[in-house]
């Protein structure tokens, strides 16, 4: 009689304990979407070079993201977007962050 409860209770305790931690993952991925987006706008702000900005946010970024830039006028604009873990892929879009910040001005003059 136990085994029989055993076997049918065990795949939900399976399925419930994929999710639970599919959706652990999914937060950490959000974290790091963030930071990367962050690190990278930052970079740009201050004049840095595209490209190093661009690898340091893929560094910082979760496995399988895209980084974007888009510039609009004094404004620098970077979109972090990763794909949902396999266990939640059927729940979750995937995890998408964005930074803006304004590009400093330097005087050379001096």
């Amino acid at each position: 009689m136990v085994t029989a409860e055993l076997a049918l209770t065990l795949p939900a305790i399976v399925f419930v304990l994929v999710v639970c931690l599919s959706a652990l993952s999914w937060g950490v991925d959000q974290v790091q979407c963030v930071d990367a987006a962050r690190v990278a706008v930052r970079e740009l702000a201050r004049g840095e070079a595209e490209g190093g900005a661009l690898a340091d946010a893929r560094r910082s970024a979760p496995d399988g993201a895209q980084v974007q830039v888009s510039r609009s006028g004094d404004d620098v604009t970077v979109d972090v977007s990763a794909p949902p873990p396999a266990g939640l892929s059927f729940v979750a879009g995937e995890t998408a962050c964005s930074a803006t910040a304004r590009v400093e001005v330097t005087d050379d003059s001096s």
